[in-house]
């Protein structure tokens, strides 16, 4: 007998039967900020998912910056490369802890729209620039992407994407607070927010330390003194001669994103038992973090985040990267602060009702890495 194809009741009944008690369900979603009928076959948070992959901010990311400059190497990681691969650990996490899978990948496709070109330098850039009007945040500026600034529909702005969703754009980066009352700044976020957080740590210090031994930047040599590299059942095979095909680096990379991934699961299967967490409503009450790595793991990746620091982040190579970054930020901050005229009309409209320098700084984050290097080259020679 054939099965005809599932329907998003369908998909909600099976989410409600097979997913943890804990897990935040796609039919008891809180809903959107303007009210939609629901579709006949995707779940509200599968419908968020597409919808920010089908935005002009996701696709921007293939041309923005995460360590180094996409241009000087094909095969570096980009902004658009890097949320792929916490999406994946996402998925991993979250089917692994029985939890909505769904919602998880939405986050975590979603969670670095808001980034500006040049990586971290240029957030930091735009976050001293915006001091009097409550400096920037890549997470902030997520949630105003989606929000605000896409332009999908004539209905309303933005993506209307669900709570949850917008919530685990504000909340799953836990270490930095954004209070925005809409979304209780007193309780935990869904789990499934939670893991994009880690996830988005096992991603980066693993494919950080990929690219680095890819660009010479840092060797197997400076491993060799690290902790987590002669950490149990981190096996990378001998060297192979040169090993032109980076045979060894690649087992490094899967032993890093296996063992973290692997603790994180165990760890917080073990901190949902202790707490006895039965329901979201416990999730959201927590007064302990419930996603996490055990103490082992978690002293390896602060020994990993040093390790980068001190031998990738602070090299003169990428400190250079970042100055020249600096530079061109900055020039066009002020030189459309000096003449609002060179804003795009879309961004001069905006003006009626923000702030000049919000505005401005709209328009900047917004770009890639080669439409701000061509913008400054322009500006400049006027």
């Amino acid at each position: 007998m054939s099965r005809l194809p599932l329907n998003r009741e369908d998909i909600e009944k099976r989410e409600k039967a097979t997913l943890g008690p804990y897990a935040a369900l796609s039919g008891e979603s809180k809903g959107r900020v303007y009210p939609q009928e629901e579709h006949p076959l995707r779940t509200s948070f599968q419908r968020d998912r597409d919808r920010i992959v089908h935005s002009a901010a996701f696709r921007r990311m293939e041309y923005k910056t995460q360590v180094f400059i996409p241009h000087e190497k094909d095969h570096y990681r980009t902004r658009l490369t890097h949320t792929i691969e916490v999406a994946q650990i996402s998925r991993t996490l979250a089917r692994n802890l029985l939890l909505n899978e769904d919602l998880a990948e939405a986050i975590a496709l979603v969670h670095d729209v808001g980034h500006t070109p040049f990586g971290h330098a240029g957030e930091d850039v735009l976050n001293g620039l915006l001091k009097k009007s409550g400096g920037f945040n890549h997470n902030r500026q997520s949630l105003r992407v989606v929000d605000v600034l896409e332009r999908r529909y004539p209905e309303h702005p933005g993506l209307n994407l669900s709570y949850e969703v917008r919530e685990g754009i504000v909340k799953h980066e836990t270490t930095v607070k954004i209070d925005i009352p809409e979304f209780n700044p007193g309780q935990q976020p869904t789990l499934e927010a939670a893991l994009v957080d880690i996830a988005d740590e096992i991603a980066y210090n693993s494919h950080d330390i990929d690219d680095g031994l890819s660009s010479g930047l840092i060797t197997f040599d400076d491993l060799h003194d690290t902790q987590f590299f002669k950490f149990p059942g981190m096996d990378t095979g001998s060297p192979r001669g040169d090993d032109e095909a980076g045979y060894r680096r690649y087992a490094l990379i899967r032993q890093l994103v296996n063992r973290m991934t692997t603790d994180v699961v165990e760890e917080t299967r073990r901190r949902l038992n202790r707490q006895d967490i039965r329901t979201l409503n416990d999730v959201r009450n927590s007064s302990e973090k419930l996603c996490g790595y055990s103490a082992q793991m978690a002293q390896m990746v602060l020994e990993i985040k040093q390790f980068l620091l001190d031998h990738l982040y602070r090299n003169s190579h990428l400190v250079s990267l970042s100055d020249w970054a600096a530079e061109i930020i900055q020039f066009l901050f002020r030189t459309f602060a000096a003449d609002m005229s060179l804003l795009p009309s879309r961004f001069q409209k905006m003006l009626d009702g923000e702030k000049p320098d919000i505005v401005i700084a709209d328009y900047i984050a917004g770009m890639t890495d080669r439409y701000a290097t061509e913008k400054y080259g322009q500006l400049r020679g006027r």
